[in-house]
Order: C-alpha cells, then structure tokens, then sequence
C-alpha cells in the first residue's frame, strides 16, 4: 500500500479496490461516532479482561484525549474506521518517560473490527511515527496492558523496546511503556 498525499493532512492509500482516507480531526467531526468506534475497537481487549479506557470512555473524555493531541482519523466512503492521536510530552503525566524532553506518545488507537488486518494500522502508524520524528521528536513511545502480549509483539516488530512499568489509575492492569528511538532513517 502506498500513502499519498493529497493536500496536507489528508492522505489516500488504496487496499484492492478500496481506497481509504487519513485526515486530521475536523472541529465537526461526531464525536460520538469516534467514541463508539473505540469501544468496538477495544471490545476483543475487554472481553480478556483488561479495562482499557476506550473499552467504556464517554463523549466527553474522547473529545478531551482528542483535544489534548493531535488526531487523526481514518475514513472509507467517509466513515470513520479508525483513529490515533498524537501526544506532546506533558509534565502532568504519570510516566516519568513521558514527561522526558523529546519524548512524544500517542494514544486512543483504534481500528473498527472489520477493517481490521487491512494495513490500516500499520499505514496510521508509519504516518505517526513520520509525523513525530519531523516535529524533532527523538523518541515515540506508547502504552499498553503488560498482558496484551500480541500488541506487545506488533509494537516491538516495529521497533518498540519496553522501557518502563506505569499502573495508570484508569485501568485494572500494570501497563508497559514502550518507545523507538528515531535515527536519520525511518
């Protein structure tokens, strides 16, 4: 799949015949579509047991993880399947590595179940890493449940290294922070 820019901000990429859009969040956009599509998105994750908190946020803390970032959404035939939001490091934050000069971490990423294994992730995530490494970032990291083993392996498959253990006051897990280091290259 390749990614092509249109105009900035909105890229297309096509998977067969279906062709897919990726923009960044418009001040019109349903919130509580993006609030539903991450519950369907995290729903596999609840059903194991782990609490995320896009597995039962409201309208009103998807719209503030939104605000607090900037977000994007991936669209096919202008529905919204998934979206990912990229965070500046904050010193309100819980992670020590988060709050490092240099570190940026994105969140609330999610793909609706059946578009899921179609490249779409992947697409949002090289996007993302792109979009950090050129803001003079050094370093993406994330977080996940220190049992969601088969994130844990996606995420280090990329290039991920788990760095540090947070237990968030949301969630019923311990999770890992994970980050890349970016080099000249990406």
């Amino acid at each position: 799949m390749k990614l092509n820019i249109t105009h900035e901000n909105v890229y297309k990429f096509q998977n067969g015949n279906e062709e897919f859009t990726i923009r960044q969040l418009k001040v019109d956009d349903p919130v509580n579509e993006i609030t539903d599509l991450l519950h369907r998105a995290y729903k596999q994750l609840g059903d194991l047991g782990f609490r995320y908190l896009a597995t039962h946020q409201d309208d009103v803390e998807t719209q503030r993880r939104l605000d607090n970032g900037t977000s994007y959404l991936a669209l096919h035939k202008e529905k919204i399947i998934a979206t990912i939001t990229l965070y500046s490091n904050k010193s309100d934050n819980n992670s020590e590595f988060y709050k490092r000069k240099g570190v940026v971490h994105f969140g609330q990423f999610g793909i609706d179940p059946q578009y899921q294994k179609k490249g779409i992730g992947k697409i949002l995530m090289d996007m993302i890493e792109i979009k950090a490494r050129d803001s003079g970032a050094s370093e993406i990291a994330l977080d996940t449940a220190e049992g969601a083993d088969h994130l844990i392996k996606f995420y280090e498959k990329r290039g991920y290294e788990i760095i540090e253990y947070v237990q968030w006051e949301v969630t019923n897990y311990r999770s890992v922070i994970m980050s890349k280091k970016f080099y000249n290259e990406l």
